[in-house]
């Protein structure tokens, strides 16, 4: 059996964001980097994968960007991957999902790759359509929003998350992909003799021009922070007098109490 698992580089979501010059992406001078961490599932579950098959098959992990994508790749590594591929392009921020999809399938594609896992969506842009677009590329079936994965004699169950607290259980045959939800497991921490480990293992360097041929379909247009509304109010004094107070506010300002 041969794995992929596509994983991105995004901003820590405790980093002070703000628009760059351009107003098209993140001012990215003082963001600090991390996995994605719909991605850190998507590895677990196939590293889990590969030692439920006796580690026999093959991982590789595959990330698109600048430079500094490495380290979310050495930790995909330390995780248990057996190889990654790094997407050289500087200008990812730039791509929308058509031609991220289209840069992975066109990877993929001759690769004979039984299971691909992605994250469900990126932190970042939250597009939820990267995953489901390689499918389609490939002609591969595809299950997203995974709560449950389970492997046997070449089929895959799944349990997806849908609306409303209801769950789905869906069953693939390979070859297939699969966009996984938090929750799915317990993303494991890389121990140190991994970590060094993960330092011997191949990452073969890709330039993005050997992959993507595709133009924007839906490219960014604006980027910014919504409008600042009014402040709030604070009222103080008596729980007797507070509870007029605020009934006189909300029938004042609002059509709550009419």
């Amino acid at each position: 059996m041969k794995i992929l698992v596509c994983i991105k580089q995004v901003p820590d979501m405790e980093s002070r964001f703000k628009p760059s010059g351009d107003g098209l992406w993140f001012d990215e001078t003082d963001l600090a980097w991390r996995m994605n961490e719909y991605d850190e599932y998507a590895v677990e579950q196939a590293v889990q994968l590969k030692e439920q098959l006796g580690n026999e098959p093959e991982l590789t992990v595959l990330s698109i960007g600048p430079d500094r994508v490495v380290e979310a790749v050495k930790k995909a590594l330390a995780m248990g991957a057996d190889k990654a591929v790094h997407v050289q392009d500087p200008a990812a921020h730039q791509k929308d999902s058509w031609q991220i999809a289209s840069i992975i399938a066109g990877y993929a594609k001759d690769k004979g790759f039984d299971l691909i896992f992605t994250g469900m969506q990126s932190q970042d842009r939250g597009s939820a359509q990267v995953g489901v677009l390689v499918a389609e590329l490939l002609d591969i079936a595809c299950a997203t929003t995974l709560v449950g994965f389970s492997y046997s004699d070449g089929v895959v169950n799944v349990k997806r998350e849908l609306e409303g607290g209801l769950k789905g259980l869906v069953t693939l045959q390979l070859p297939a992909l699969v966009t996984c939800q938090l929750g799915l497991n317990v993303p494991r921490y890389p121990t140190l003799p991994n970590i060094m480990k993960a330092k011997k293992k191949e990452i073969e360097a890709i330039p993005v021009a050997n992959l993507l041929s595709e133009q924007a379909v839906a490219p960014t247009a604006g980027f910014y922070p919504p409008a600042r509304k009014g402040g709030g109010v604070v009222l103080e004094g008596d729980v007797a007098d507070l509870a007029q107070k605020l009934v006189g506010i909300l029938r004042e300002k609002t059509t709550v109490v009419r």
